[in-house]
């Protein structure tokens, strides 16, 4: 049986506001999540992992990274934190939060590309609020602007969050528009790292079009 040492959230810590331009921000609030280890031990020891694979053009790919149900059992949560994380988050911003969705990065092999969060079809207005447990990692944002420019750093990244365990960001307003974030590959020996993720959308505006990220994709004929 695993015992579940406790974590709380830290009332007084500072939140950052990082405006990228005039309509998208990100919020910083290092240290949020006291006791983060606590958390990232029992979700590696307890969570459902899986490896989710993508259909991309005539062969399955796996994702380089594992999912899993953010409950253990009979819908009990994987930490008693995880629920007043999201009771939290709500408060805060004003907005009903779907989630968390939970990734693993078991080491510097996993991570994910530059990306919007198309999934959530209306982009205008939208809240992505991820807590990062364990290692500590790049995390990356550019603007759309620079998705072609292959010969500039990092892929044209022009902000590294880097989290450490504990810390939480949030991506608002516009964001999910004109910028893209990803985590990228780390080649020196790391540590794994857990990413819980809650979203919103205003629903706002003009829905996106074409496939999402997990779509299928096929040649076109």
């Amino acid at each position: 049986m695993t015992v579940l040492v406790s974590a709380a959230i830290d009332e007084d810590v500072e939140f950052e506001r990082v405006w990228l331009d005039d309509a998208s921000w990100v919020d910083v609030a290092r240290g949020w999540l006291v006791g983060p280890d606590a958390v990232h031990s029992a979700l590696l020891d307890r969570a459902r992992w899986r490896q989710n694979k993508l259909w991309r053009y005539d062969h399955w790919v796996e994702e380089p990274r594992m999912g899993a149900p953010a409950r253990h059992g009979f819908g009990e949560p994987l930490h008693p934190v995880i629920p007043k994380l999201h009771r939290a988050l709500e408060h805060r911003f004003g907005v009903a939060l779907s989630g968390p969705g939970v990734a693993l990065y078991r080491d510097g092999n996993d991570g994910v590309a530059f990306h919007r969060d198309r999934d959530l079809r209306w982009l205008d207005d939208t809240l992505i609020a991820i807590v990062s447990l364990g290692q500590r990692r790049p995390w990356h944002l550019r603007p759309g602007a620079n998705r072609f420019a292959h010969d500039l750093q990092n892929k044209g990244a022009t902000h590294d969050i880097s989290p450490a365990s504990g810390d939480l960001l949030v991506m608002g307003g516009r964001c999910q528009v004109g910028w893209e974030h990803s985590v990228p590959h780390v080649r020196h020996p790391i540590g794994p790292r857990i990413s819980l993720q809650w979203r919103w959308t205003s629903r706002r505006g003009h829905p996106v079009r074409g496939p999402s990220y997990r779509a299928p994709r096929n040649f076109s004929r």
